[in-house]
Parts: C-alpha cells; sequence; structure tokens
C-alpha cells in the first residue's frame, strides 16, 4: 500500500469516527434508558440540554427547548399506553413558552404517575414542565425557576413596572407597545401555571393560585434559584429519590472539548479513610 492510500485512508477513518464515536453514545444512553425502564417499569423519556461539539469543527452549540423537542416528547407520550407510568429526565435552562406549555399539557393528560427528575437544574421553561408531575424527584443541590414571561432579552414585569414608574406622556410609543405585549405574556403564562397545577391533586385551587401568581410575575429574577427547600416550602411535591442511572444517563451527554479544564477531580467515590488503633 502506497503512502497516498495510506493518507487517504488515514483521512476517511478520521472523518468516520466522530460518527461511530457518536452512534456508539447514542446506544449506551439507550441501554441504560431501558436499564431504567425495566427496574421502574415506566417509560423514560430524557430533554436533556448540554452543550454538544460538533463532530469535525470542535464548536459548542447551545440548547434550549424548541418546538422540535416537543414534537418528539409529544410523541414518546402519545405511544405509551395510560397505563403505563413516564419518567421525564429534564436538565434545561429554558427555551420557548410554546414549546414548554405544550409538553406540560401533554403530561398533565397522561393518566399514569409522571415523575420529572431534575439531576441539576430545570429553568424556566423547564420549570413549567416540572410543574406538571405528580411529583418532582431533585437532586440535593439541584434548583428550578421562575416561569416569568421575557420579551426578548427584557423581563415582561419589569417593562410594566415603566408604566407605574414614568408619565404615560414620557413612554415611547414602542415601550408602551411593549408594555401591552407584557400584560397579556404575565396573563397568559399566570393562567398556564395555574391550569396545569390545577391536575396536581396534591395542590389545591388557592395554593395554584398562589404559586402562579408567585413564579410568573416577576417576584425574582428570571435566573433564581429555587432550591429543594424552597421547593417544598413552596407546597411542590418535591423529594430527592434520584435513581443512581440518572446520575450515569447525564454522564453520557458530553460537553464541550476544552484545552483546559476549568474543574478537575478524579472520578470514583471516595469513603472515609479508615482509622488505625495505634494504641500499645
Amino acid at each position: 500500500m502506497s503512502i497516498f492510500e495510506l493518507f487517504w485512508l488515514f483521512f476517511i477513518i478520521t472523518s468516520l469516527w466522530p460518527a461511530m464515536q457518536m452512534r456508539m453514545l447514542q446506544a449506551a444512553r439507550l441501554r441504560l434508558m431501558r436499564e431504567m425502564e425495566k427496574k421502574r417499569g415506566s417509560r423514560v423519556i430524557a430533554l436533556i440540554h448540554r452543550q454538544e461539539t460538533m463532530a469535525l469543527l470542535g464548536f459548542p452549540i447551545f440548547r434550549y427547548i424548541n418546538i422540535e423537542d416537543s414534537e418528539e416528547v409529544l410523541r414518546a407520550v402519545k405511544l405509551t399506553d395510560d397505563s403505563v407510568p413516564i419518567d421525564l429526565i429534564l436538565h434545561t435552562p429554558g427555551g420557548l413558552v410554546l414549546a414548554a406549555e405544550q409538553i406540560a399539557h401533554a403530561l398533565c393528560r397522561h393518566p399514569a404517575k409522571v415523575t420529572v427528575f431534575v439531576p441539576h437544574y430545570a429553568m424556566s421553561g423547564g420549570t413549567l414542565i416540572s410543574l406538571a408531575a405528580d411529583e418532582i424527584v431533585m437532586d440535593e443541590n439541584a434548583v428550578l425557576g421562575p416561569v416569568d414571561p421575557q420579551l426578548g432579552d427584557q423581563p415582561a414585569a419589569s417593562i410594566l413596572k415603566v408604566l407605574e414608574q414614568k408619565d404615560m406622556n414620557e413612554i415611547d410609543d414602542r415601550t408602551l407597545i411593549l408594555a401591552d405585549v407584557a400584560r397579556k405574556a404575565v396573563h397568559q403564562v399566570r393562567n398556564t401555571v395555574r391550569e396545569i397545577l390545577s391536575h396536581n391533586a396534591r395542590v389545591n385551587a388557592a395554593k395554584a393560585e398562589e404559586l402562579a401568581d408567585l413564579l410568573s410575575t416577576g417576584t425574582w429574577t428570571h435566573d433564581y434559584p429555587i432550591t429543594v427547600e424552597e421547593a417544598r416550602d413552596l407546597g411542590l411535591p418535591v423529594s430527592t429519590d434520584m435513581p443512581e442511572e440518572v446520575y450515569k444517563l447525564m454522564n453520557l451527554y458530553r460537553q464541550p472539548t476544552q484545552k483546559r479544564p476549568s474543574v478537575s477531580y478524579i472520578p470514583m467515590p471516595y469513603q472515609p479513610p479508615q482509622r488505625h488503633d495505634t494504641r500499645q
């Protein structure tokens, strides 16, 4: 074999290897999900948004909840018998309100138990989806977040504050239009949260109304972390009984490759050191 042929063979293998790696990674994810399904007798759906690395160019893709996600989740729910529980593994910064609402309503309509697992965070639209679950299982350090709508990069609730703090004649037309859209957005999201919570037997009507107002009207900043303790204080059905398979699955969703990692540790569980009695 000539050097030229070796070069082309090397080039072909190098080109195909990333695709082969992705296929093997996807197969490992599906095997782990199937193990969890057999163990829990449920349908497992993973909605995980981590930065994926492009196979050849090596730059990260930032992902969020979009229409394609809602289509896939709705399809998975449709393929699940009414008597089969659904386990949704959720890790996302949020995304489109429309997509998150579609997923949440589909989960509310499923007759069997719906459990949402949050290993790290489910913010904004992720929290909206979590509210549709009969049980939210969070890691002890995981967080949820407010669901107040955003207009571009501006919180709808903050736009409405302008109308309260400035004279109407001093506000430009664009801001007035934004404020009108913001008022509608807050009203729509508040009603959606209340409707979603009304499907949960553990949340009464008064509590649903209170939570809808608290989460959707700009009580906190949009990135405010709602911890396990705070979620329980709010009356959400939260537990911390996270299956080990969820953590293993998260390990199979890689982050973008970096030349210098910002976090380093030995990836193995540590036990307390054994103490030796040195007394004579």
